[in-house]
């Protein structure tokens, strides 16, 4: 008689968090983020000074089980109704919502809240184990496919259902063969602190006002601790661009897949792909090393991307390193950020004589993604639109939208 295989454990509870508007600091949210990771949740962490729509919008989009509000400044009576408002009209009030706010909070507002959608809240003087405990008691839920989730919600909870290791069996809710956008996929990797996030967001907003119809997906890889099996996966908090319904934007934990990806990440792309909702799409690993390939682009199994973006910062430590990556020799394109950095200039030199050295023709784009008008960015977008035959051409801005996809 064949052994039983053992269980597969519980997928990680997600839990997007965020500080109202008008609400200039973090420093509480932060530390119940890191409490929050330590007992292995995985934690959205979206930042200070955010609307309700940004709220929902990201709670839709990474399929969270529950969304935590921390409020310091008052207003919170108004502002966690609108949060359970937007979700219930948006239909996705399955979707709870809690929140503390320390000694503003009064009870009598809690009681209040209560009535008007929020689920609870939590006090000063709370025990935080006995605060995550009930957390993980009364929010952990079995994704499971749901026909009446539509748009975004019904793209999240196809990833969601993928990272719990059931792959793309549940396409047919997300695909449609009345959409046939040409999809291009660009994998974005390149060591920590290089600031690719900050230059993903600065590609998006090129694409926003390049294409005024088209759409643009982003999935953002980021480490789970290798002991609680929790993550902070906080990129979204330099998406700026993430605000505009265009953009659908999903935060992704390896889990244990050494990589640089999360194992459910070429499903992810899969579900994305064909929903034909998407003209662009970028894939964001974890910081890798110098023989990481999270793309496949060496030729070890079906290639993930159809091209890759490699980022270095200045101060990467001298030429040895840079003779070190393997990523530099197969890369499409290959950006130098952060090039108002003194060491910037030698930088430029190093690495374009190492790209020589690859005989490809690869060109170096110096780039300032801190700088929201930089020419090095629209420089290499016209390079990422001209590979992926962007129909970039009729031009036009389009204002940000602040409408809440369901």
């Amino acid at each position: 008689m064949a052994a039983a295989h053992p269980p597969r454990p519980a997928a990680p509870l997600r839990i997007l968090t965020a500080v109202p508007v008008c609400d200039g600091h973090d420093s509480a949210v932060t530390t119940i983020n890191i409490e929050l990771a330590r007992h292995g949740l995985e934690v959205i962490y979206l930042g200070y000074h955010q609307s309700a729509a940004a709220i929902v919008r990201a709670a839709i989009q990474e399929d969270v089980n529950v969304v935590g509000l921390s409020s310091y400044n008052g207003g919170h009576i108004v502002f966690f109704k609108e949060v359970a408002d937007q979700l219930k009209k948006s239909g996705n009030g399955d979707i709870p919502v809690f929140g503390g706010g320390g000694g503003t909070i009064t009870k009598a507002d809690e009681r209040v809240m209560k009535r008007q959608g929020t689920d609870r809240i939590y006090f000063a003087g709370t025990p935080l184990d006995a605060m995550m405990a009930e957390i993980k008691k009364d929010y952990a839920r079995a994704a499971k496919p749901n026909a009446k989730f539509k748009g975004d919600r019904a793209l999240a909870r196809a990833i969601t259902i993928a990272e719990s290791g059931l792959g793309t069996r549940h396409l047919s809710l997300v695909t449609s063969p009345q959409k046939s956008r040409r999809c291009f996929v660009v994998g974005v990797a390149g060591p920590g602190g290089a600031g690719k996030s900050t230059l993903i967001d600065e590609l998006t907003s090129r694409f926003l006002r390049s294409n005024p119809t088209g759409r643009i997906a982003l999935l953002a890889n980021d480490p789970s601790h290798p002991d609680s099996g929790g993550a902070i996966l906080g990129d979204r908090v330099s998406a700026i661009y993430a605000q505009d319904d265009r953009v659908f934007f999903r935060s992704l934990a390896t889990r244990g897949n050494l990589t640089g990806l999360s194992a459910a990440a070429p499903a992810a792309i899969d579900i994305l792909k064909q929903s034909g909702e998407f003209d662009l799409i970028f894939v964001e690993s974890v910081g890798v090393g110098q023989e990481s390939d999270p793309f496949r682009i060496f030729g070890k199994g079906r290639k993930l991307v159809d091209a890759t973006l490699f980022v270095l910062a200045p101060y990467y430590g001298g030429l040895i390193q840079l003779q070190k990556i393997a990523l530099l020799n197969g890369a499409d394109l290959v950006a130098l950020n952060k090039c108002d950095h003194p060491m910037a200039h030698t930088a430029k030199a190093e690495i374009q004589a190492r790209l020589d050295q690859n005989h490809r023709e690869q060109k170096l784009h110096p780039t300032t993604a801190a700088k929201h008008f930089d020419p090095g960015v629209d420089a290499l977008f016209t390079a990422i639109a001209k590979l992926g035959r962007l129909d970039v051409s009729r031009g036009g801005e389009k204002a940000c939208s602040m409408e809440v996809s369901s």
